[in-house]
C-alpha cells in the first residue's frame, strides 16, 4: 500500500501508447472499444488463443502444485511445519520472482529476433522442468525434495512474463486492459479451477493402491500435462513463425 501511494504521487503516467514502437499506436490510444468487440477480437486471434490456452494448461500443473506441494511434504516426506514456514516459504518467493525476472529479462532479448520466442522459452523453462519435479515427487526426504524443487519453481513461471508481454503487443492500446483480464480469466479457469481439483481426485483415487504415497502417485500423473503444455506452446511457436513469414511477404 505505501508502494502504490508512492507511485500515485512521484510517478507520472506516460501517454498511452506512446512508448509503441508502431507509428499509430498512439491514435489507437483513444476510447476503447465495445466490450463485446474486444473480446471477439481476442479469441478470433489465433495467436492470442494458443497462448491463453497454453498458460491455461501450465496453471493447471502449476496451481495443482502449489495447492497440494505443503501436505506432500509433511504427510510423505517427513517436514515440519516450521520447516515449511521457512525452508519452503524462502524457496517458493525467492524461485518464483527468480523465474519471472530472468523469463523477462530473456524475453526482451529473444524476441527482437523472433516472435516466437515469446512461446519457445516457456516451452523450454517447462521442458527443462520435468526431470527436477520427477526428482522431487520421488525424494524419500524433504531436504532431498526441495532441492529438486528449486529449478522448477523458476522455470514453472517461465511463462508469465512473455504471455503478459504478447498480449499486450497484439492488441491495440486501448484494448490492453481488457484482454490482459481476458488472458487471465481462461488461464485461471482451467489452472485454478480444474488443477488442484484434479490431484485431490487423483490423490482420492490412488488411495486404495498406495495409502501411505497417494498424493506421490497423483503428483506423478502431473507430468503429461507437463507435457501438454510444452506441446501447445511450440505450437503456438510454429504458429507465430508461420505468421511472421506471411508478413514479410507482404
Amino acid at each position: 500500500l505505501l508502494t502504490a501511494i508512492f507511485v500515485w504521487f512521484a510517478v507520472r503516467e506516460p501517454t498511452k501508447g506512446g512508448l509503441d514502437a508502431r507509428a499509430d499506436a498512439v491514435a489507437d490510444s483513444g476510447p476503447p472499444p465495445a466490450f463485446w468487440h474486444t473480446c471477439r477480437a481476442f479469441f478470433a486471434n489465433p495467436v492470442l488463443r494458443g497462448m491463453a490456452l497454453a498458460c491455461g494448461a501450465t496453471q493447471f500443473v502449476t496451481y495443482a502444485i502449489l495447492n497440494f506441494t505443503v501436505l506432500l511434504l509433511m504427510r510423505e516426506k517427513g517436514m515440519t511445519l516450521t520447516d515449511v514456514a521457512l525452508w519452503y516459504a524462502l524457496l517458493i518467493g525467492i524461485g518464483t520472482a527468480a523465474g519471472m525476472f530472468l523469463s523477462g529479462r530473456l524475453i526482451d532479448r529473444l524476441a527482437k529476433r523472433s516472435k516466437a520466442a515469446y512461446a519457445w522459452l516457456p516451452a523450454v523453462g517447462l521442458a527443462l522442468a520435468i526431470p527436477f519435479f520427477a526428482g522431487f515427487v520421488w525424494a524419500p526426504g524433504w531436504q532431498l525434495a526441495l532441492l529438486f524443487l528449486i529449478l522448477p519453481t523458476g522455470l514453472n513461471y517461465f511463462y508469465l512474463s512473455p504471455a503478459v508481454t504478447l498480449v499486450q503487443e497484439e492488441v491495440r492500446p486501448n484494448q490492453r486492459v481488457l484482454s490482459g483480464a481476458l488472458l487471465l480469466l481462461v488461464m485461471n479457469l482451467i489452472g485454478l479451477g480444474l488443477g488442484p481439483t484434479y490431484l485431490g481426485a487423483a490423490s482420492d483415487y490412488f488411495r486404495a493402491d498406495y495409502p501411505q504415497h497417494s498424493l506421490q502417485m497423483a503428483f506423478y500423473t502431473l507430468i503429461p500435462f507437463y507435457l501438454l503444455a510444452v506441446g501447445l506452446f511450440l505450437l503456438l511457436a510454429r504458429r507465430i513463425r508461420s505468421q511472421e513469414r506471411q508478413e514479410s511477404r507482404t
